[in-house]
């Protein structure tokens, strides 16, 4: 049986509503796009790019350890983000992407298999502190966490 022409009137009819949602003014999701995903069609969807407003601010990056510690974040990824019953935030290996808008989603959304979504309880400034806070902590140069390629 030949599928082809119901694949095409249902990509045609995705890509009609898809143009009715830009007309209509409406914004994409908040969201990151992670190019080690599958496009459809090889057409990525609409993603906006979040960054960080924090970026290299000391103070910030002071206010987000004080929020490590207070939030108890360090009671899963270990004093300075080094790992412990979470893993490391500091060692460069991420499962869900390290980009700041990644680590942001992370923490506002939670992941699956332990992390909790703090979005509902903290404001999007002090995740973004949370990440500035991360990005200035130094990889050091032993870790409790081992990759194992």
């Amino acid at each position: 049986m030949d599928f082809r022409p119901a694949v095409t009137a249902l990509v045609l009819g995705v890509m009609t509503a898809c143009e009715r949602r830009e007309a209509s003014g409406s914004a994409p999701p908040p969201s990151v796009r992670y190019d080690e995903h599958v496009f459809a069609g090889g057409v990525a969807p609409p993603a906006n790019d979040l960054r960080n407003p924090f970026r290299s601010d000391a103070t910030a990056a002071a206010e987000g350890a004080r929020i490590f510690s207070d939030m108890n974040c360090d009671g899963c990824h270990g004093g300075g983000a080094v790992g412990w019953e979470g893993p490391s935030l500091v060692d460069g290996r991420w499962r869900y992407g390290g980009s700041e808008g990644a680590v942001f989603q992370s923490i506002f959304y939670g992941r699956p298999r332990g992390m909790p979504a703090y979005g509902g309880i903290l404001s999007s400034g002090a995740i973004w502190k949370l990440v500035t806070f991360l990005q200035s902590r130094p990889v050091p140069k032993d870790v409790p966490t081992e990759s194992w390629r």
